[in-house]
């Protein structure tokens, strides 16, 4: 089952829930603050980490501004 950062359109609490895409389909998510099913969607950004690839020949920032990512 997948996890769920949600929004309560009725109180603006945020939280994250594991559900069933079915459950989410069929509005059965309620906000553990006011019990609404008016929930939205909340996207958040990912961080993902790998490793550097300095080592094959790859790129790799020194600098440390973007974590590495950024092919420099």
């Amino acid at each position: 089952m997948p996890f769920y950062d949600l929004r309560c359109k009725d109180c603006g609490k945020e939280f994250n829930i594991r559900a069933s895409i079915k459950e989410r389909e069929n509005k059965e998510i309620e906000c553990p603050s006011c019990h609404s099913r008016e929930l939205e969607a909340v996207f958040k950004s990912v961080n993902i980490i790998s490793s550097s690839r300095s080592d094959s020949g790859g790129y790799s920032c020194s600098s440390g501004c973007c974590g590495g990512s950024c092919g420099f």
